[in-house]
């Protein structure tokens, strides 16, 4: 093979190369959910199908490691509660954190802006639930994560996700 051929020949593969990695970057973009705190008045996507903690009732968040992954969920006490719902509750509810399952520890952070009194790193775990006030209305990222006793690397589940708090 000549000097010119094997020239056009390594072109070609990096041009299809770089067409497989940006259709695979493509894809994946178009994968990810729009963040429901980008919304103008995210308080509109809340129902009494995802609130929890409304009309008085208490307010029970399980959080657990996603099975097969390194991802947390949260589950509210919602009967029928729609998966990939908006997560929402109703301000002035008491919130009662706590991992689901047996000996399964938590930590809930808001960072500096948190919608709960008090305020600050929420650690809590399947035998230690810890209930906190939301007070603060208004769409609020988070980081949880689920880890089992003793964890190694890939024990722990983490997920970023958002909630809103309504206003009364």
């Amino acid at each position: 093979m000549n000097r010119k051929a094997f020239g056009v020949m390594v072109c070609g593969l990096t041009v299809l190369l770089l067409s497989v990695v940006a259709g695979h970057m493509g894809a994946k973009a178009s994968k990810t959910k729009p963040s429901i705190c980008s919304n103008p008045h995210p308080e509109t996507l809340c129902t009494a199908q995802n609130t929890c903690g409304a009309n008085g009732t208490a307010c029970v968040l399980e959080v657990s490691r996603v099975s097969g992954g390194s991802a947390a969920a949260v589950k509210p006490n919602i009967p029928d509660f729609p998966k990939d719902a908006v997560l929402c509750i109703a301000s002035g509810a008491s919130v009662t954190w706590q991992g689901a399952g047996k000996n399964t520890g938590v930590m809930v952070d808001f960072g500096t802006n948190s919608p709960f009194d008090p305020s600050g790193t929420i650690m809590a775990g399947s035998d230690r639930p810890i209930t906190v006030a939301a007070k603060n209305p208004g769409c609020y990222k988070y980081s949880v994560g689920a880890c089992f006793p003793g964890a190694i690397y890939g024990m722990c589940g983490n997920s970023d996700l958002e909630l809103v708090v309504t206003s009364k």
